[in-house]
């Protein structure tokens, strides 16, 4: 856990944010919980350890973290609004009725669909992220 909390502060400075006790417990909460939680989720998660963390202050940080490329905004078909800290390629599958989001990852696909627009060579557009969400149904 410790080595987490050191990588988590260095990328918070890396990204030229300064590194705040806030800024510190929203990220090692998003690494801690893999379910593309809500920033309602997050602080509820905080609050275990840090009581009278205020909620403005996680949504701000939300906000900073995400503008910084440091985490990203998942929304859910329902309009929901989830983060992910992971930033790796990959995609999502997500299941409406239980409103669960996984994370999937498949180079093959990835590579498929770079080649695919490396091929079409379209006009005027530059391809730098893919993001996908499979929608479906969870079966376990």
């Amino acid at each position: 856990m410790q080595n987490d909390i050191k990588h988590i502060r260095k990328v918070i400075s890396d990204n030229g944010l300064r590194v705040t006790p806030q800024r510190v417990a929203v990220l090692c909460a998003l690494k801690e919980m893999t379910s593309h939680p809500t920033a309602d989720e997050i602080i509820q998660h905080i609050r275990k350890e840090d009581p009278h963390m205020a909620v403005g202050t996680v949504y701000n940080t939300l906000e900073v973290l995400t503008e910084k490329g440091i985490i990203k905004k998942v929304k859910t078909d329902t309009g929901t609004m989830r983060y992910d800290a992971y930033l790796d390629k990959h995609y999502h599958l997500y299941c409406e009725e239980s409103n669960r989001i996984e994370d999937y990852y498949d180079n093959e696909l990835t590579s498929l669909i770079e080649g695919y627009f490396k091929k079409k060579n379209i006009d005027h557009f530059q391809l730098e992220d893919i993001q996908i969400q499979l929608n479906g149904k969870f079966t376990k």
